[in-house]
């Protein structure tokens, strides 16, 4: 046996596992359950639990594939800052534009008061985390001289806004919106490239030293911390 083909068995069984979780928010919002992943990815129980440990790593395992796909050209290093962000841009627009993941949105908001502890974890694991990864992009790049000085939370957030524009609400109402990979690249560039001006580096940052301007900093990721309450398969 070739020794990649456990490897490749077990990618195909986490993207139809992934795949189910995804179809399954879309219709069952947070009362998804470990029983109900299995039936639809054609694999146990004991296999999700095995794999994953819990419900809420499972969603995580969800969430960190959509934040691997979208932070992977921002390198440590942002050498080509435009390049990067368009990538960046794009692969976020084109996750967001998933109708699943539209029909999630609409379903989680409205049960979020019912379930308030889990809209708080989905928050932290998807919204802010993303947030503050691109915050600390931001950071390297204008630690090195390639975009203003400025909060890089505030930028990152600013830029965030900018990206999405109003079209996840045109999903949300069922409006027609930027469907097409060609409406979300124009939008894309229009988005990015705005913010570059808005955040070129000034002629006096420029002349001076390259090193750091002292203001608000990021903090290094941590592990996220579980939820005090307990998981275990069945809805919450």
């Amino acid at each position: 046996m070739h020794p990649s083909s456990p490897l490749s068995a077990l990618d195909r069984r986490r993207s139809r596992v992934h795949q189910a979780v995804r179809e399954l928010m879309a219709e069952q919002g947070f009362r998804i359950s470990m029983e109900a992943v299995a039936a639809r990815a054609g694999c146990s129980k004991q296999t999700l639990y095995a794999h994953f440990g819990s419900k809420q790593e499972l969603l995580r395992s969800v969430i960190a594939e959509h934040q691997e796909l979208a932070t992977a050209r921002l390198s440590p290093t942002p050498e080509a800052p435009r390049e990067a962000l368009l990538a960046f841009a794009e692969e976020h627009l084109r996750h967001l534009s998933d109708p699943s993941v539209v029909a999630a949105s609409q379903l989680l908001a409205a049960e979020a008061r019912q379930f308030p502890q889990e809209a708080r974890d989905l928050y932290r694991d998807a919204c802010d985390t993303l947030l503050r990864r691109l915050a600390t992009w931001l950071q390297h790049a204008m630690d090195q001289g390639r975009l203003r000085h400025d909060d890089p939370h505030y930028a990152a957030e600013l830029l965030l806004s900018m990206i999405v524009g109003t079209d996840f609400e045109r999903q949300r109402f069922g409006v027609p919106h930027r469907a097409g990979r060609l409406a979300r690249q124009r939008w894309s560039t229009f988005a990015v490239d705005t913010f570059l001006r808005a955040f070129a580096p000034r002629d006096d940052e420029h002349a001076s030293s390259p090193g750091p301007v002292p203001g608000r900093r990021i903090h290094p990721l941590h592990p996220l911390p579980m939820s005090p309450r307990k998981r275990n398969g069945a809805s919450p």
